[in-house]
């Protein structure tokens, strides 16, 4: 058997599923979160997946025009692959809100969303929107209707998907002959080195590495030809492939998997060690929250985000160390948070200055947070428990 089990997340709920009431509690969804190592392609994935309809579907919550950084960040991105490849037409695999896709003509980009309530954002704004989950049938009906596309980008998507096969082969049949795929996730190079195992949730069935992409993508007839390290999301991969032998590989591509094989990614021993690590945060994170709240401070959690599900569930963090969550957005307010059930308000109503710690539940826009929020820090801190657990001041 290739697949070693090493880290046990315990039970744990849909991360985005915020609850409108106590009276939901009883029936909500559960399932075990372990991670597995497969050390024939190197991939590292859920031991089980959950059923794709739960997670992605008329109620999910994330938008990402939401964040200043994600809307900088995506209008750069657009600008890149423009100025680099200068596509006739793009297709973009999990388009969200359009955040990305409105940076190009609506008559020449295709988007796939399986999330109706972003699907129909995109299709108001003009764009021919797919709302289905990324398939062979897709991308035949897709290619067959719009042709083979120049330019396929997916972000924070591809790691969703649980046939990678089926998938990455897709992509290869939609790709024009001097076409090429773009895709980024997070880095599971950085999550180790980082110990942020709340990367780990229900929608991200594969963590993945340089290493185990290349394996998977080769099987397709695609090729890694350059890879940027990029700081989205707590440090993610940018890959680009293409048709294999149409264009020269950057010593990125090389450089990646060096750093890949020095970190013993390709090795179970690297993710025992890191389980290790998981565990022990687990530990201090608990003991520094309890005794702040033995001393009577008040702590709340600023982002009510899927990294904080995991977080909080698998340390059974709730209402006795945590007050409440603020967030921005407005269809998590007045809701219940997945699992934990801790009330989730908006900043407005609860981020003042009757709050001494809050737990940044959002770490990967640490710099943006602290950015909007100097006046919470005259008084108060937060608390990260990436890369270790630690207080944030001025």
């Amino acid at each position: 058997m290739s697949k070693v089990k090493f880290l046990d997340l315990g039970s744990q709920p849909i991360a985005n599923n915020f609850l409108d009431n106590k009276s939901k509690i009883k029936n909500e969804y559960k399932f075990n979160l372990s991670v597995v190592f497969d050390e024939e392609t190197k991939l590292v994935s859920l031991e089980s997946f959950v059923q794709p309809e739960l997670m992605f579907n008329d109620s999910y919550v994330y938008y990402s025009s939401l964040s200043k950084t994600m809307r900088s960040h995506f209008y750069d991105t657009a600008n890149l692959l423009k100025k680099d490849f200068s596509p006739k037409n793009v297709l973009e695999i999990g388009s969200n809100d359009g955040v990305f896709l409105k940076n190009f003509p609506f008559n020449t980009t295709i988007s796939v969303e399986p999330c109706g309530n972003f699907a129909r954002i995109t299709t108001a704004m003009g764009y021919t929107t797919y709302s289905k989950f990324w398939t062979k049938g897709l991308s035949e009906t897709i290619t067959t209707k719009h042709g083979k596309q120049d330019l396929i980008f997916s972000a924070n998507c591809m790691c969703h998907i649980q046939d990678l096969k089926s998938a990455f082969a897709s992509v290869s049949r939609s790709l024009s002959p001097t076409g090429v795929f773009v895709f980024e996730d997070p880095s599971l190079l950085k999550m180790m080195e980082r110990g942020s195992y709340d990367q780990i949730y229900d929608e991200h069935a594969h963590m993945f590495s340089v290493t185990a992409l290349q394996n998977l993508l080769k099987n397709s007839g695609l090729e890694i030809f350059k890879v940027q390290n990029i700081t989205v999301h707590g440090g993610s991969n940018r890959i680009f492939a293409c048709p294999e032998g149409t264009r020269k590989i950057d010593r990125s591509v090389r450089e990646n998997l060096d750093r890949e094989e020095n970190a013993g990614l390709g090795n179970i021993d690297a993710y025992i060690r890191f389980s290790e690590k998981v565990s022990q945060s687990k530990t201090q994170l608990v003991q520094v929250l309890s005794e702040l709240k033995r001393k009577g401070c008040k702590i709340v959690s600023y982002g009510a985000t899927s990294k904080l599900t995991t977080v909080f569930n698998y340390c059974q963090i709730g209402t006795d160390l945590i007050d409440y969550i603020v967030d921005t957005t407005y269809d998590k307010q007045g809701k219940l948070s997945p699992g934990m059930h801790i009330p989730v308000i908006s900043p407005e109503e609860g981020f003042d200055s009757t709050v001494d710690f809050a737990f940044l539940g959002a770490w990967n826009y640490e710099k943006e947070i602290l950015s909007n929020e100097k006046e919470f820090l005259n008084n108060g801190r937060f608390i990260s428990h990436v890369p270790y657990v630690r207080f944030i001041k001025n």
